[in-house]
């Protein structure tokens, strides 16, 4: 079983619509689109890259929305912080992967050496910050979150599909990521404008960018 497979497993072993079921789907749908890129013939590359880069987009700016401040509660700010870095290295690495021709032997290397780390940072969520909400909030709480961590980035896919805002499908990363967040903006406003239920969003922190 690779890791895809059992991430999809694990997920199948709790609510469908749980916040952690879903993200296990996710982390496994991001390797898929990994291999989809290493593999690619026909040309095919640059349109999986694409894909994959819109997905991490909303997959990373619902993670600092939905799950971040709830981690920061749980398994603490630092195990929080360490995430957020690591997703501002990911975006880095992004960066400099758009640069380069993707049938070229430089993307090869730092498209592996990308695969990675972010495989690495899908770990550290799964050992680190998951079991800590697993053990502390209840399954109706999970799957509340789960809803509206869907509901978001359902939200920012379509209207990067759309070209909102002059979005495209060769948009720097930057760009599908901010308005990504913008729209999460609107679905996870700050618990002490709106009176959310500490139990959803946990404590307040503050994250690097």
């Amino acid at each position: 079983m690779n890791q895809a497979e059992s991430e999809r497993a694990r997920a199948a072993e709790l609510s469908a619509g749980s916040l952690i079921a879903v993200l296990l789907e996710q982390h496994a749908s991001i390797r898929d689109l990994f291999a989809l890129v290493k593999d690619a013939e026909d040309g095919r590359r640059r349109q999986w890259f694409d894909e994959l880069r819109h997905l991490l987009a909303v997959h990373e700016a619902g993670e600092q929305a939905v799950l971040r401040p709830v981690t920061c509660e749980t398994a603490g700010a630092a195990v929080a912080e360490a995430r957020v870095q690591e997703e501002a290295a990911a975006g880095e690495a992004i960066a400099a992967l758009e640069k380069l021709p993707v049938d070229s032997s430089e993307f090869a290397e730092a498209f592996a050496e990308f695969e990675h780390a972010v495989s690495d940072h899908a770990e550290h969520e799964e050992y680190q910050e998951f079991p800590a909400l697993l053990s502390e909030r209840s399954p109706q709480v999970l799957e509340e979150l789960g809803r509206m961590l869907v509901a978001g980035q359902e939200t920012a896919s379509a209207r990067q599909q759309s070209g909102h805002d002059g979005l495209r499908d060769g948009s720097p990363f930057s760009e599908l990521l901010a308005h990504a967040r913008e729209v999460f903006d609107e679905y996870w406003p700050s618990p002490l404008q709106d009176g959310t239920d500490p139990a959803l969003t946990g404590a307040t922190c503050d994250l690097g960018e």
